[in-house]
């Protein structure tokens, strides 16, 4: 398989405020990669953006604001995107958030609305963006789906549901590219430490103390930099990767699942108890 070249060419990168999206744009900025990033948040991007490394040239890099639950919000911004960059060979979603909680304390609307952003919001800018993507002669798409779309924890029950679900647009929209000239990737991140646990939402039932104290159990478990993450990531596209596991616990759990993979959570809960507690009251 023809490998990747960034250099010269355009990536974009979603959730590029905050996390994984703004050290991967750490990373390639000043490489000669030219960059489109996307996030809700304008402010973060703006800064973000401005604190780039080597990005002096004129639309080298350009930011754009757009909630991707919003479908018409992301044709538009990805027509801009096209508009500002002729040569777009690669796309990375990093966009996403994290929910805490158990299916008896969570709510149907606060369900639907991380699906929304972890899910539709990959597949909504995948599908805007994908005939840029398959004008040129080779392009890569790398989508973030996580640990836990390996293996299902309690207590992040709708987290869980949208990477599977993420895992599941990945691999079918790679068989449905075969013989194109864009290939398609997972990355499974697990124990990053990107701060997502710590920011991320959880059910309105629960007490936000007991939230907090499970949401700093998971990430004191978090061993992987960043730094490290990302270049795995730019890595596994550059190589055009159909499948990268980020961190050492992603690992074991990828072996642990193929092994047990009715018996895995035996193992996991024990370790993650406090993680995955969101009903025992602070002592």
């Amino acid at each position: 398989m023809r490998r990747l070249t960034l250099a010269g060419n355009t990536t974009v990168i979603t959730g590029a405020a905050s996390g994984m999206g703004a050290e991967l744009a750490r990373r390639l900025a000043g490489s000669g990669v030219n960059l489109a990033l996307l996030d809700h948040n304008a402010q973060a991007l703006a800064s973000v953006a401005a604190d780039l490394p080597g990005t002096t040239d004129a639309g080298a890099v350009t930011t754009h604001v757009v909630d991707l639950r919003d479908d018409d919000a992301v044709a538009s911004t990805a027509a801009d995107v096209i508009a500002a960059h002729p040569r777009i060979n690669a796309l990375i979603t990093c966009a996403g958030s994290s929910m805490l909680g158990s299916l008896e304390q969570l709510t149907m609307e606060e369900m639907r609305w991380l699906v929304d952003v972890n899910l539709w919001g990959t597949v909504s800018i995948t599908k805007a963006l994908l005939p840029a993507l398959r004008s040129q002669p080779a392009a890569h798409i790398t989508h973030l789906a996580s640990v836990y779309a390996l293996a299902a924890p309690a207590g992040r029950i709708p987290y869980s549901m949208s990477k599977f679900a993420v895992r599941g647009f990945s691999e079918a929209l790679r068989h449905e590219l075969e013989g194109s000239t864009v290939t398609v990737g997972a990355v499974y991140p697990a124990g990053v430490r990107t701060g997502i646990i710590l920011h991320g939402r959880y059910a309105a039932a629960i007490d936000p103390a007991v939230a907090a104290r499970a949401a700093s159990a998971q990430a004191a478990m978090y061993h992987t930099e960043p730094t490290d993450a990302a270049a795995r990531i730019i890595r596994a596209t550059e190589r055009r990767r159909i499948r990268t596991m980020v961190g050492r616990e992603a690992r074991l759990i990828d072996v642990l699942t193929r092994v047990a993979p009715g018996g895995y959570w035996r193992v996991m809960r024990g370790a993650l108890r406090q993680a995955t507690d969101t009903t025992t009251p602070v002592a």
